[in-house]
């Protein structure tokens, strides 16, 4: 760009990740509209846009049925329900001066004849030549047009040199077409170009800017797995004496999974380089356990670990854990959380600040500013994908704030291990996990009973009361999981408070208890606590209880519009019961009529046990942005490749990238810097 664009307008391109030119010329149109060609009103196809062009006669406001601007043109009249004064009167003036109005749009049947509603349009003197190309439609904003965009885009799109940032051989290689002529044909197709290869997004363009897109997030993702190679971590024994000492006494035999995964971690922190492992494992695999023994490395050596949980209940269900299995071997642990009082806080904050090895079990306010750590060796993030990358990165950081001194460059990385719970499809872990080593426990510890998963529509909650009085009856303990707290534009989703609140009537034989998210620190421990010992029968809940609570007594789950749960959530919810001896069973009621989707994702859950594949369907179903959640914020997700079906070209990007970075590195830095510019940084998460 010549110019820079207006404050205002560079604010609206930056909401599109558009903040320099070369972003502009990467910003490739949605779809296509053809205006290289005329249609005679009344030859216009059914349900078809057309380009049609018609001298104006006269412009007029009608007030019936309502207040909407007519245009009448020879053989065609336009009709605008929202418009401005000012566009009556350019019509008016177009009318007088003897000018064509040039629409775009459905032609339909009206009372004066053929008509338009609301065209895309423009007012043009007799024998003004027609577009060459198609005409590129682009995502855009509220409050920057399609014009002024597009007007931006192919200005910018003139000035771009579009040099090949891949060397030749590798074109060769690869069979890929050149780039700048890829990307100036799909911003300016030709009248004839395929339709099908533009639209579904094939042919040779679209398979280079795809290719390219792919391999700048793998060069990016290596990039960062080789500076943090390089950078220093403290090494961590994997044999000090309160390990030997924990796994000599375990009243239980870790499985084969949990011995191999435990194994890659040691190795890791053993190294003097930082560990980035993602531990991801099923829901009730024994992540847990694994995570622990890294902690216990880090105090092995003096130093200290940090455990980073989403939600209190899952800090405190970690705190009790590693309080049964660290605390008689006298490993020191604090708890620091949102209910803290300040003098609890900052009890908390100076403890960390001193040499002293301790274990920290937190949620968000680990990384709170005033939180410093004198020598943190290892942070776990457990169900990372719950944080942002900027989230994740800030306690990273708290290592080398704590090093005073020491420049950031220099100071010591903490190790990190990341857990989830939602298992990461093969396709998704080689495309945005190509950064991280990767330990999978895929088995289950002995004991854990399959949970059987019934549906049941709304009409049957009588059933499903009568149920759960059985249950109750045999001792049995059980959940009713609500999607909301209160009443909400959802309307008439059954609330969680309402929920509660009727249940209590339905089964006065039944002590029920309440939990959700806003309930003060104290009451949900308090609540959370009576559960566990037996003291209510049920609890009504939201998915506060999705991660982390760990009840064998509880044997029967309901899900409440259960249609409206994501795969990955009915999953986790699921997991929460079948941690005893008793069958349990998870009943997901839902509100009729189910929409496709909805029917789609119940009859996975209903099908399906293993968490690998219902998260292979929960890619399938949302596509990587909604499944991967927070951990892609401010990072670049894809925009043009799709996982499914671009599956073989992600395998050859990335055997290229390898290849590129072995070979011309100066070329890959340029390749990464074209299309993912300022973005890199988050990649280091």
């Amino acid at each position: 760009m010549k110019r820079e664009p207006a404050p205002a307008v560079a604010r609206k391109l930056a909401k599109l990740g558009i903040r320099t030119p070369d972003d502009l010329v990467l910003h490739l149109p949605l779809r296509y509209e053809d205006e290289t060609h005329l249609t005679a009103p009344e030859a216009a196809p059914a349900g078809k846009p057309v380009l049609v062009e018609a001298r104006l006669e006269r412009a007029d406001v009608a007030f019936r049925p309502k207040r909407q601007l007519v245009v009448h043109a020879e053989g065609l009249v336009l009709r605008f329900l929202n418009f401005y004064g000012s566009q009556l009167k350019a019509f008016r003036r177009a009318a007088e001066d003897g000018l064509l109005v040039r629409a775009f749009g459905e032609v339909r049947a009206g009372f004066f004849g053929a008509e338009m509603v609301h065209p895309r349009y423009r007012l043009v003197a007799p024998g003004e030549p027609l577009a060459q190309a198609l005409t590129p439609i682009y995502p855009t904003t509220a409050g920057l047009s399609q014009y002024a965009l597009r007007k931006l885009v192919l200005e910018a799109l003139d000035e771009a040199a579009l040099d090949d940032s891949l060397p030749e051989e590798l074109r060769r290689r690869y069979g890929l077409a050149d780039i700048g002529a890829s990307i100036r044909s799909l911003h300016r197709p030709a009248p004839d170009a395929p339709t099908v290869e533009l639209t579904e997004r094939t042919g040779p363009a679209w398979r280079r800017v795809k290719f390219d897109e792919l391999l700048a997030q793998q060069l990016s993702m290596r990039m960062a797995y080789r500076a943090r190679r390089s950078r220093s971590a403290i090494a961590l024994p994997s044999n000090g004496p309160l390990l030997k000492r924990f796994l000599g006494k375990l009243p239980f035999r870790l499985t084969r999974a949990q011995s191999r995964a435990m194994a890659e971690i040691l190795r890791d922190l053993a190294l003097a380089h930082p560990m980035q492992r993602l531990l991801q494992g099923d829901v009730g695999s024994g992540k847990t356990i694994v995570a622990a023994i890294g902690c216990l490395a880090a105090i092995d050596a003096g130093c200290q670990a940090a455990v980073m949980a989403p939600t209190e209940i899952l800090a405190e269900q970690h705190l009790r854990k590693f309080s049964e299995w660290l605390g008689p071997l006298g490993v020191p642990i604090a708890w620091l959380h949102g209910g803290l009082s300040a003098a609890e806080k900052n009890a908390v904050v100076r403890r960390l600040k001193e040499r002293e090895p301790v274990i920290v079990i937190g949620t968000h306010a680990l990384f709170q500013k005033k939180v410093g750590f004198a020598r943190l060796a290892l942070a776990v993030v457990d169900e990372q994908h719950r944080f942002g990358v900027q989230q994740r990165l800030a306690l990273r950081k708290k290592s080398a704030e704590a090093a005073g001194s020491t420049t950031a460059k220099t100071a010591p990385v903490p190790h990190q291990l990341m857990m989830s719970a939602t298992p990461i499809p093969r396709t998704l872990s080689m495309t945005y996990y190509a950064d991280l080593d990767v330990s999978t426990i895929d088995q289950m510890p002995p004991g854990r009973r399959r949970v059987a998963t019934r549906l049941a529509a709304s009409g049957r909650r009588a059933e499903v009361l009568a149920r759960i009085r059985a249950a109750c009856a045999e001792g049995q303990q059980a959940y009713w999981v609500c999607p909301v707290i209160e009443e909400s534009k959802e309307g008439d989703l059954q609330t969680a408070v309402d929920t509660f609140e009727s249940l209590r009537i339905e089964l006065k034989a039944l002590r029920v208890g309440l939990l959700h998210g806003r309930l003060p620190p104290d009451e949900k421990a308090s609540v959370m606590k009576a559960f566990v010992k037996g003291q209510l029968d049920l609890l009504v809940a939201t998915t506060v209880i999705e991660v982390g609570v760990d009840v064998p007594n509880a044997s029967l789950m309901v899900i409440e519009h259960a249609e409206r749960f994501g795969l990955a959530q009915l999953h986790q919810l699921r997991g929460r019961i079948g941690r005893g001896a008793r069958e349990s069973v998870c009943i997901l009621l839902y509100a009729t009529p189910l929409s496709q989707t909805a029917r789609a994702r119940l009859k996975v859950i209903f099908e399906e046990r293993d968490g690998f594949e219902i998260a292979r369907q929960d890619l399938l179903q949302r596509g990587p942005g909604e499944f991967l959640g927070e951990r892609q914020s401010g990072m670049p997700l894809l925009r043009y490749a799709d996982l499914e079906k671009d599956e073989p070209l992600a395998h050859t990007a990335r055997e290229a990238a390898g290849i590129l970075l072995e070979k011309d590195p100066q070329a890959a830095r340029r390749h990464v810097e074209r299309w993912l510019g300022s973005r890199q940084e988050n990649t280091r998460a």
